[in-house]
């Protein structure tokens, strides 16, 4: 584990989101350099009347009126000459309904699942949607229109993202899905996280099951770094309320050290994403008076920040 690695560039905190001119802060799922989904968080100008759902769709059409401002080594995924005609939120339901136009269709067989994937987790990072209904020139898609995959029901973060089986799992049927957080460098060396949504032989405990994914590291032949070290072991995962505890245990660590704040950040994300919980209280070797290489305390229970990969060029 290279503790000094920089990774103040990949998160921005809650409430520290940078405001500029009206613009407003949103995040973004674009494909990576090594063919991966990634959140990234854009600054976009709303116009009087605009919706951020359908802003950030029209952020992620590749070659779009916004493809140069996104960052460098990642890439729109909704095909070319794609147009949001009509974007609009059931909030009762959390839902959002997103009419594209026929341009939608154009894409590699490929593409299909990323698109479903990047659409999906675009638009329920946002407070107000969970769900998501894809429709094309005014019809309700009941599958997609290259290779069919199945998008009748709402859409939800359950279809997973970047999605791969754990080593030794044969019955697809007899699995729990876990969400990971690794790390890439962008082409300016700048950190950034890149969820996994990994496939684990069933377990009645989620969050623990994730960790101990996390410590196992990204699979082979992705091209990730692994964001703890296999000696590192977890102990426990409880959540009570809306805070979910882990216990670690680390006997490399010496007392009054900094934590890497890649590690720590990772299992702040993946513990929110497979529990749902607001905040993360973590224990290392029983305490909790501890800092990462960030200077962040973890003395108190943590949340996950608002915006992930936020990238300073």
């Amino acid at each position: 584990q290279n503790s000094s690695q920089n990774v103040s560039g990949a998160i921005t905190d809650v409430g520290q989101a940078a405001n500029h001119a009206g613009q407003t802060q949103m995040t973004v799922y674009l494909k990576d350099q090594n063919g991966m989904l990634a959140p990234v968080a854009v600054q976009a100008a709303l116009g009087e009347g605009e919706k951020p759902g359908q802003k950030a769709l029209e952020m992620m059409v590749d070659g779009g009126a916004y493809a140069s401002q996104l960052p460098e080594g990642f890439q729109a995924v909704l095909p070319k000459g794609t147009e949001i005609k009509d974007f609009n939120i059931v909030p009762d339901q959390k839902l959002a309904v997103v009419d594209f136009s026929k341009a939608f269709a154009d894409y590699n067989v490929t593409e299909e699942r990323h698109i479903v994937e990047a659409i999906t987790w675009t638009l329920t990072s946002m407070p107000d949607i969970q769900k998501v209904d894809i429709w094309m020139e005014g019809a309700k898609l009941g599958e997609m229109p290259v290779d069919g995959m199945p998008i009748d029901q709402p859409l939800t973060r359950s279809v997973g993202i970047n999605l791969e089986a754990a080593d030794g799992v044969n019955n697809y049927s007899q699995t729990t899905p876990v969400t990971l957080y690794f790390s890439a460098l962008t082409p300016n060396n700048e950190l950034y996280y890149v969820p996994v949504t990994r496939l684990v032989n069933r377990s009645d405990n989620r969050a623990k099951s994730a960790i101990e994914q996390l410590i196992s590291g990204p699979s082979e032949g992705r091209a990730l770094t692994a964001v703890m070290t296999p000696d590192v072991t977890v102990k426990s995962v409880t959540k009570q309320n809306d805070i979910v505890t882990v216990e670690l245990q680390d006997d490399a660590y010496v007392a009054g050290q900094q934590e890497p704040a890649e590690m720590l950040q990772a299992v702040v994300l993946a513990l929110t994403a497979n529990t749902g919980a607001a905040k993360v209280q973590i224990k290392l070797n029983g305490e909790t008076d501890f800092t990462d290489t960030n200077n962040q305390s973890y003395s108190s229970p943590v949340s996950a920040p608002e915006h992930v990969n936020a990238f300073k060029s």
